[in-house]
Order: C-alpha cells, then structure tokens, then sequence
C-alpha cells in the first residue's frame, strides 16, 4: 500500500508538471511571433497534455478510487497540484516562454532516459513515448537560447532578464523526498544527484554558446512538490477548470 501510495504521488507530480506547462504553452496558440514558431508552440503544448492524459490516467489507476484523469486533472484545489514553480510562471516575451522550456526540456530528457530503465512497465512505457517528443522540444529550445543569447542587442538583453528571472526556480526540479527515495530503492526512478550534475553541464554550454550568464546568486525557490504555489496557479486553475466545473462529468 506505500509503494501505491508513493508511486501514485510521483506519477502525480510529473503529469502535474505536463498539464500546467501544456496550458501555458496553449495561450501562446493565435499569437506566436511566426506562424511556424505558432504552429510549434501549439503542437508542443499539445505533446505535453498527451503526457498528462497518459500520467493522470496510471495516476488513476495506482489510486484505485474511481477517479479517470480527468477528475484528477480538473477537480482538485490549488494546493492538491503538485507541479513545479517554474511550469506556473507567466509567458512573458517570447524569450521567457522559451527559457521556461528550455530549462524544463533539458530535465525531462534526462528523466525519461533513466526511467526507460523503471522497474514499473507502465511508467517505462510512458517514458520512452514521451522522450520521443521531449528531445524534438529540446532541440527546439535549445536553438532559441543561442539564436536569442547570440542575436541583436535587444534579443541578448531580454534573454538574459528571462534567464535572471527563472534561475531561481530550476533548483525544484531535482526536489527529493520520502516519495522518491522510497521508489528509488525499489528501482521505479532514478536518483536526482546524477540527473542534476548531468542537466547543470549541458545547461551551461549551450548558455555558454548564447553568450549568456548565470546568476551567480544562491536564492532557491521551491514548494510546488508540497502543494505550496504561487499566486500564478489560481488564475490558471479558474480557466482550466472553467469547463468541468460548469458542466459537471463532461466528457471530451
């Protein structure tokens, strides 16, 4: 019952961090600054909600009370969402959107690699589809820090507020506790300490390639993994929520 437990909270926590990501990605769809990098940014959001559709629905199925992913997705208060500070913060420009993702791409590759390795078939089996998408948005990022960071006077400067900004955020993203070292054991996920030391080098050479600087400060913000958000969360929820909560039991 507490690897169940466990397992369910973790599943939870990543399909979390893909349905809020997808959702902010999505108010970008109408207004991208070329139609391509519109048509980009909608089929990336839309990569990211399958992941929380595959991720919610296991999440179901580990908890065993009747609820779908749908019910987990749309029925739960603020602080029952388990997702990172970094997915919730605001678009921005463009530069900022692309940096959010970067630094999340980045890790999740990373991720999924390990988890390929996952002692538990159905997350090693969403892994490997998802990793699929994953380095497609990688890449994709990737080439938008050193087009931005290497660019005009304006693209340099703006990518660089967008980096000072949302450092702060990344040092969640290899958030441990009695959940992950519990699964670790059983061989379900990877340890963080790897993944970190692996995302921090290749972070830093293609910033290092986009002529940008890592804040030097230490200020660390966390408490997304605990239900602790920030004031960015609620406005999401009220639009993502809107319909479910208007026609209960609705269904796509």
């Amino acid at each position: 019952m507490e690897k169940n437990t466990n397992l369910f909270e973790y599943v939870l926590r990543m399909g979390d961090d893909s349905l809020i990501l997808g959702h902010r990605v999505s108010e970008w769809c109408g207004h991208g600054p070329i139609l391509e990098e519109d048509i980009a940014l909608t089929n990336i959001s839309l990569d990211l909600i399958g992941q929380a559709t595959n991720l919610l629905e296991y999440a179901g199925e580990i908890e065993g009370k009747g609820r779908d992913g749908d019910a987990i997705a749309f029925l739960r208060c603020d602080r029952e969402y388990k997702n990172l500070l970094l997915v919730e913060q605001t678009n921005g420009d463009f530069g900022k959107t692309m940096m959010r993702q970067f630094f999340f791409d980045a890790f999740r590759r990373l991720l999924f690699e390990r988890l390929l390795k996952s002692s538990d078939i159905q997350l090693a089996a969403i892994a490997d589809k998802s990793l699929k998408e994953t380095k497609y948005h990688l890449k994709h990022s990737s080439e938008w820090m050193i087009r931005l960071g290497d660019g005009t006077d304006e693209s340099h400067s703006r990518i660089q507020d967008s980096l000072d900004s949302l450092w702060k955020y990344t040092n969640e993203l290899f958030f441990m506790d009695e959940v992950d070292f519990s699964l670790i054991k059983e061989g379900i996920i990877p340890s963080m300490d790897g993944i970190q030391e692996e995302w921090l080098v290749y972070v830093t050479s293609i910033l290092e390639e986009a002529t940008l600087s890592i804040p030097t400060n230490n200020w660390k913000q966390e408490g997304g993994r605990i239900g602790k958000h920030t004031e960015h969360l609620g406005f999401i929820l009220a639009e993502l929520q809107y319909m479910q909560r208007a026609y209960p039991n609705m269904k796509w």
